[in-house]
């Protein structure tokens, strides 16, 4: 009789912890976990402007049969060329060395160590051109001076914190307006924005390579042309919308 009510005991406990676990399922299933619904949109702006500066690389190379001769060439010709950028009205603070280099140059003969032959020198200078209008000039300058190594001019801007503030707010209206099209599209509206990230922005210009046979042809009866057009900075955002019904 006793192993019988404890048999009954058994059972009844039993159930009771059934139960206690289907009533919290229940009262789970009754408030399930909803998961927000997200919206991540790419966008981008560009905006175009008139450039206000020019950065130019320039740079004289010079061969002798000693390296003496060939750094007392170089520095004779890198000295007139600064004579000449400050008679030209460029500033201390825009003219920077990059760049100062001796290298021997071999002769090889085959099945036998290579020998020097002579030396190269390379004194290489970035400039900052502020006025665009002196750009011509001042290349003709240089190359009137013995500089034989010319790259540029990149254009660009010399404070463009206002041109990117601007390309970030037609961003973030072109994500906003997007955001609110794919809502009322899907049956739900914007909540709030979620994340913001970007990427893109404004670098400051670098030297590109230019054609040294039209700044040899270059004189002083033909001015090399020059023509800025624009620059464009770009701004690209990756923004996440949370959105309800």
């Amino acid at each position: 009789m006793r192993k019988s009510n404890r048999t009954i005991a058994a059972i009844t406990a039993t159930l009771a912890l059934l139960a206690s676990h289907t009533t919290a399922a229940s009262a789970q299933n009754a408030n399930p976990v909803v998961t927000p619904s997200t919206l991540n949109l790419n966008v981008s702006s560009n905006v175009k402007k008139a450039p206000d500066m020019a950065t130019i690389s320039a740079g004289v190379v010079t061969q002798s049969r000693t390296a003496k001769a060939a750094m007392d060439e170089n520095a004779r010709r890198m000295s007139a060329a600064f004579v000449a950028l400050k008679a030209a009205g460029i500033a201390d603070r825009d003219m920077q060395t990059s760049g100062i280099n001796l290298a021997p140059q071999y002769t090889y003969v085959a099945n036998q160590r290579p020998t020097i032959r002579g030396y190269e020198a390379t004194n290489r200078v970035t400039l900052r051109i502020r006025r665009l209008e002196n750009i011509g000039p001042v290349l003709d300058a240089l190359v009137a001076q013995g500089v034989n190594e010319i790259n540029g001019p990149t254009f660009g801007l010399d404070n463009p914190e206002a041109e990117l503030d601007t390309a970030r707010t037609e961003a973030m209206a072109t994500a906003m307006r997007r955001a609110e099209l794919y809502a009322r599209a899907s049956g739900m509206r914007v909540k709030r924005v979620m994340t913001i990230n970007e990427s893109g922005g404004y670098e400051p210009p670098q030297p590109r390579p230019m054609m040294m046979s039209r700044m040899a042809s270059a004189s002083a009866d033909a001015e090399t042309p020059v023509a800025p057009g624009e620059v464009t900075l770009s701004i690209q955002l990756n923004v996440q919308f949370e959105l309800e019904k």
